[in-house]
C-alpha cells in the first residue's frame, strides 16, 4: 500500500512519537473507504501521544477527540499546534476508557482506536456497557488491534518469547477470538474483521526507532515473530 497521509509526517516526528508498530500507517489503511465525513465528531480512543489524532484532524478533517489515560493534555495540545492541526478540530482529553467516558451519551458520530483496544476491550462487558453508549446509532467503530495469525497461547513459539512474556502475549488474539468476543454484544453488528496489509511495514518502522521499547521488541521480530503476529482491522456498526 501507499500511505500519502501517513508519509506527510517527518520521520523524526514519527520516530519520537510512535509507541509501537507505525500507527499512522495502520490508521490510514483502516480508514480506507471509511464512512466518516469531514467535520464529524470522532473519538480517537487510546490516542497515546496524539499522533493519530493529528492525522485524523489534519489529513481527514475529522472533529477529533484525543482520549487517553496516560498522556498529558497540555503536552498533547502543544504538539497538535506544532503539527498544524486545526485547533477547532482537535481536543486532548485525559480519560480512562474502562471507567466510562466523560461525555454525553451518543456524543460521538464514530470511534477510531489504533493499537490500544486489546488492552481494555478483552472484557466481554466493555463494548456494550462502556463504549457503545457514547456512539450515535448508525455510528461506526474502526479498530486496529494487534493480533495473532492463530491463537497459540497453549504452545507459544520461541520467537515470541524472545521479547515477551506469556502474560504480555495474553493481550494478543486472532480474528476468531475477537469475533467470539464481540458477537454476543447487543446493539452492534460486525461489518468486517480482516488481517491488515501493513503489518510488516508498520513493525519495520517501529523496530528501526531508537527507543528502548522498540529495541526490546527487535529480538522477537528478528527471530521470526511476524510469522505468528498480525494486525486486525475490526469494523463495527452500532445498530
Amino acid at each position: 500500500m501507499k500511505f500519502p497521509k501517513a508519509n506527510s509526517f517527518a520521520q523524526s516526528i514519527v520516530a519520537s512519537k510512535i509507541m509501537g508498530p507505525n500507527p499512522l500507517k495502520m490508521c490510514e489503511e483502516l480508514l480506507t473507504d471509511c464512512v466518516i465525513s469531514p467535520g464529524q465528531r470522532v473519538c480517537d480512543l487510546g490516542s497515546g501521544t496524539g499522533i493519530t489524532s493529528v492525522l485524523m484532524a489534519r489529513e481527514y478533517g475529522f472533529d477529533t477527540y484525543a482520549v487517553d489515560l496516560w498522556s498529558d493534555p497540555a503536552e498533547n495540545a502543544a504538539f497538535f499546534a506544532e503539527m498544524g492541526a486545526p485547533g477547532q478540530l482537535i481536543h486532548p482529553v485525559k480519560a480512562d476508557a474502562t471507567e466510562g467516558l466523560p461525555f454525553d451519551l451518543e456524543f460521538f458520530d464514530h470511534v477510531v482506536s489504533i493499537d490500544s483496544y486489546n488492552y481494555y476491550g478483552r472484557d466481554p462487558e466493555y463494548l456494550g456497557a462502556k463504549l457503545l453508549p457514547y456512539v450515535k446509532p448508525g455510528g461506526y467503530l474502526y479498530l486496529a488491534i494487534p493480533g495473532m495469525v492463530r491463537d497459540c497461547h497453549d504452545n507459544l513459539p520461541p520467537a515470541l518469547l524472545a521479547s515477551w512474556t506469556p502474560d504480555q502475549l495474553e493481550y494478543m488474539h486472532d480474528a476468531q477470538w475477537w469475533r467470539a468476543m464481540i458477537e454476543p454484544t447487543d446493539g452492534v453488528e460486525i461489518v468486517d474483521i480482516r488481517p491488515m496489509q501493513c503489518t510488516e511495514e508498520a513493525w519495520a518502522d517501529w523496530i528501526a526507532c531508537e527507543n528502548e521499547y522498540a529495541a526490546g521488541d527487535r529480538a522477537a521480530v528478528e527471530a521470526g515473530a511476524l510469522q505468528y503476529l498480525n494486525s486486525l482491522a475490526v469494523v463495527l456498526r452500532k445498530k
